[in-house]
């Protein structure tokens, strides 16, 4: 990844472009609707498509991002709103975005406290202006794997300071004006783990309406 214009802050892929999805449209006051998304993937990436054949090319293209069951819940729940009516009007749920990217401190495996997380787990560009982040947590969050024990049960031990570190990174990202949010991986993987998230997102949504004039 490399930056080409520093005024114009443009950024190129160099190298897997295949795999990233670059968002080139200026960002609406507003929000970023899934409308406005599709409207994007069709004109760059499905040129002649109409707009469900879009969508759905875009949805499966964002899903394959995610390989944990919790987030492809938690996806699949909100993107359900999608076929309702006003849906391709909601703000897009997107996975896996970069806030930041350091190349050599991906290479070197280690964590500088200014680039502790690299990418958000889902974003949010809500039409009232705030930035939503969503997080799923799974135990690598807060624990550092054991060597498997007898009969290769594995363990995890309890990490205070990879805690204190996205403990840390939250009051930085909310400081900077994000509202995250966070799910334990486990909630979402017990029964009624669905019906959690929808409920959330109704709140959610009903809270970050656009203001009335």
């Amino acid at each position: 990844m490399v930056l080409r214009d520093a005024v114009n802050n443009d950024v190129e892929i160099v190298r897997h472009a295949d795999t990233c999805l670059v968002f080139t449209d200026p960002l609406p006051p507003q929000g970023l609707t899934w409308r406005r998304m599709v409207t994007w993937w069709a004109s760059n990436h499905q040129p002649g498509a109409d707009e469900k054949t879009a969508a759905d090319g875009l949805y499966r293209r964002l899903y394959r991002s995610l390989d944990s069951r919790p987030e492809q819940l938690l996806m699949i729940t909100y993107c359900a709103r999608y076929a309702e009516e006003g849906g391709f009007d909601l703000p897009a749920l997107i996975p896996q975005v970069y806030l930041h990217y350091d190349p050599y401190t991906r290479k070197s495996g280690k964590q500088s406290g200014a680039l502790y997380r690299q990418r958000m787990d889902f974003l949010l560009l809500a039409p009232d202006r705030s930035r939503i982040v969503i997080e799923v947590d799974g135990v690598q969050h807060y624990g550092r794997k054991n060597l498997p024990a007898q009969h290769g049960r594995v363990t995890w031990t309890a990490v205070p300071r990879l805690y204190s570190e996205m403990v840390a990174e939250d009051r930085r990202l909310r400081l900077a004006g994000y509202e995250i949010y966070r799910f334990g991986g486990w909630e979402l993987t017990e029964p009624g783990g669905e019906q959690l998230l929808a409920d959330f997102f109704t709140e959610l949504l009903r809270r970050h309406e656009k203001p009335t004039p």
